[in-house]
C-alpha cells in the first residue's frame, strides 16, 4: 500500500512537514510495511515558499527591500534553478506595519518589485507568486515602478513615489526604461479571491478598511483605482476592471494581468503543479490531507480540497484531519472519504495550539483512521 500525506499547515502550532511527520508515525505504528510518501503543501500563502523550494530542491536567499511605508527591511524568498517563489507579505505585507501605521492611501508595493527585481538580477525568469496578506491599494504601482515602469501625471511630472493617494493623478504610463529581462519572465501569481479591480465590490471597498481605510478613503481609493484602470486600457488594450482577481492585494492582480502578462491560479493549485503533485500521488491507495480548520472555506478552493480535486482524477479516496471541523453542506458534498477532527475532547485553545500536544494528536487520530480502515 501507498499512502501519502499532503497536509497544510495548522497555523500557529505545526507546520505542513510536522503533521506529515506525526500522522507518519501513525501509519507506521499500523501498518509498518506501508509506503509513506510526506508532501509540503500550501494554498499560495503562508508556507508557500518552503513548500515549493522544498520540492524542488532549491534555496532561501535574504534581500534588503522597503517596508510598505519605504522603510529597509529583510526580506526572504527561494530560488530554483531560474525560478523564483515569492510572498509579496514578505515585503508588502500587513503585518509589516503596526495597527496605527496602517495607511492604504500611503503604503506602497515597491519592496515586492525590488523582490522581483533581485530574482531578476540572480537570473530568475520565471515567477511564482503569492499576494495575499498585502497592506496595500496601490494597484501594484509601487512594485512596477520598482522594475522600471514610469508613471506621469496631467502635468507630465513624473510620479516619484506609487500609492492609493495618487493613482488618480496618473495620466500617462512609459515602459520604455523596463528591462529586456522583465518582459521576457513569465509570472504565475496565486490569486484566490475573485474580487474585481474596482466598483462596489472591487479592491477598495472589500479590502481597504481591514488595511486602515474610512469610509471617505475607500470612496476615493476606489475612484483611483477606476481612472487608474481607465490609462492601463489606453495604453495596453486590456480592460481590467471587470476581471475576476484583478482586485487583489489591493489591485496587485490587475498590474501583474496588464503589465506582466501574468496567469492567475488558486494558491493551491500553482503550488500543487510547480512541485509536481499528480506524479507524486500516482499509485496512491490513500491520501490523507488536512489544515487547522476544515468548514465552509475549505470547499472555497483551500489546501484540502484542491488536494482532493488531483485525486478525484486518478480515483484515489482522501482522508481529511483538522484541529477543528465544522460540517456544512459544501463540505459534506466534497467528497471526502472522511473528515476527523484531531481532538477527541474540548480543550483551551493554548493547550490545543501547543505543537506537542497538536502532534501527538494527528498520530493518534491517523492510528484509529487506518484501525478502523
Amino acid at each position: 500500500m501507498k499512502i501519502v500525506i499532503a497536509s497544510d499547515s495548522f497555523k500557529g502550532s505545526m507546520t505542513s512537514l510536522e503533521v506529515a511527520a506525526s500522522a507518519r508515525l501513525g501509519i507506521l505504528s499500523v501498518c509498518p510495511d506501508y509506503e509513506v510518501v510526506a508532501v509540503n503543501v500550501a494554498d499560495g500563502g503562508e508556507g508557500t515558499v518552503d513548500a515549493i523550494i522544498g520540492a524542488l530542491k532549491g534555496t532561501i536567499v535574504n534581500c534588503v527591500v522597503s517596508d510598505p511605508l519605504g522603510r529597509p527591511i529583510q526580506a526572504s524568498y527561494g530560488i530554483a534553478g531560474d525560478t523564483a517563489v515569492l510572498e509579496m507579505a514578505a515585503a508588502s505585507g500587513l503585518p509589516l506595519l503596526h495597527v496605527n501605521e496602517r495607511n492604504p492611501w500611503v503604503t506602497s508595493t515597491f519592496g515586492t518589485g525590488e523582490m522581483i527585481m533581485d530574482a531578476i538580477a540572480r537570473g530568475c525568469r520565471k515567477f511564482l507568486v503569492g499576494i495575499g496578506g498585502s497592506a496595500t491599494n496601490d494597484a501594484g504601482m509601487g512594485m512596477l515602478q520598482a522594475m522600471g515602469f514610469r508613471f506621469y501625471d496631467m502635468n507630465n511630472e513624473l510620479i516619484t513615489r506609487g500609492s492609493g493617494g495618487v493613482l488618480g493623478t496618473i495620466a500617462r504610463i512609459d515602459d520604455s526604461l523596463v528591462s529586456t529581462a522583465v518582459k521576457e519572465s513569465v509570472f504565475i501569481v496565486a490569486c484566490d479571491v475573485d474580487t474585481p479591480f474596482c466598483g462596489p465590490n472591487g479592491a477598495a471597498p472589500v479590502f481597504a478598511p481591514q488595511k486602515g481605510a474610512d469610509v471617505d478613503m475607500v470612496s476615493l481609493l476606489d475612484d483611483g483605482m477606476a481612472s487608474f484602470a481607465r490609462v492601463i486600457e489606453k495604453k495596453y488594450a486590456v480592460n481590467v476592471v471587470s476581471v475576476a482577481g484583478a482586485g487583489a492585494a489591493g489591485g496587485m492582480g490587475g498590474a501583474f494581468l496588464a503589465f506582466l502578462s501574468a496567469t492567475l491560479k488558486k494558491g493551491v493549485d500553482m503550488v500543487l503543479d510547480a512541485i509536481d503533485f499528480d506524479s507524486t500521488i500516482t499509485g496512491a491507495d490513500l491520501i490523507i490531507t488536512g489544515e487547522g480548520k476544515i468548514d465552509f472555506q475549505t470547499a472555497k478552493g483551500k489546501t484540502a480540497a484542491g488536494v482532493l480535486s488531483r485525486a478525484k482524477k486518478q480515483h484515489i479516496p482522501v482522508v481529511a484531519i483538522g484541529g477543528c471541523v465544522e460540517m456544512c453542506d459544501s463540505l459534506s458534498q466534497l467528497g471526502f472519504a472522511g473528515i476527523y477532527p484531531i481532538l477527541e475532547e474540548k480543550v483551551p485553545l493554548e493547550v490545543a495550539m501547543q505543537r506537542e500536544f497538536a502532534m501527538n494528536n494527528v498520530q493518534k487520530t491517523i492510528t484509529r483512521i487506518l484501525k478502523f480502515l
